[in-house]
């Protein structure tokens, strides 16, 4: 199989460039526009106005801390909280934090200074904090019976 496959390629490289196939590529090779916020000359101009001083961090590494996020952020203004969210069980990063600072001001500053930065080998993405949406109430707990046994309502097998 490998010799029939060199003899092919030896024989598509002394062929000349008019007989080979030509493939249409469906894209353009230059880039026309880009959305990517730090591309502009303005350094990321084109990010809509912050609303509040906390920024949420993704892109965190497994091995992020709370104090290299700290130490991270706190070039840009006074930090007040640097947050990687873990998880319970585990313990390890989810990847993704929370930096809240003083003022919308500093939180703005850092935004643009951190985004699309490397922090211990990864790239991290800087957004604002969206407001955490409240938890759907829990539904009732069944009410034991006379017998003092719960009845599972569940319809179908189970196996």
């Amino acid at each position: 199989m490998a010799l029939s496959s060199t003899l092919g390629l030896r024989r598509l490289l002394r062929a000349s460039p008019s007989s080979l196939p030509q493939w249409k590529w469906p894209f353009s090779p230059v880039r026309q526009s880009s959305s990517f916020p730090l591309d502009d000359a303005t350094g990321g101009g084109n990010l809509p106005p912050l609303t509040t001083p906390k920024l949420f961090v993704s892109g965190l590494s497994r091995l992020t801390t709370d104090e290299k996020l700290r130490e991270a952020f706190s070039a840009y203004g006074q930090l007040l909280e640097a947050k990687v969210v873990t998880d319970r069980v585990s313990g390890r990063s989810k990847g993704f934090g929370f930096v809240r600072f003083a003022t919308i001001e500093e939180a703005d500053k850092a935004r643009h200074g951190m985004n699309a930065k490397f922090l211990d080998g990864w790239v991290i993405f800087v957004d604002p904090a969206k407001p955490r949406e409240p938890k759907p109430p829990r539904p009732p707990e069944p009410e034991p019976s006379e017998t003092g046994i719960r009845t599972n309502k569940t319809i179908g097998w189970c196996g």
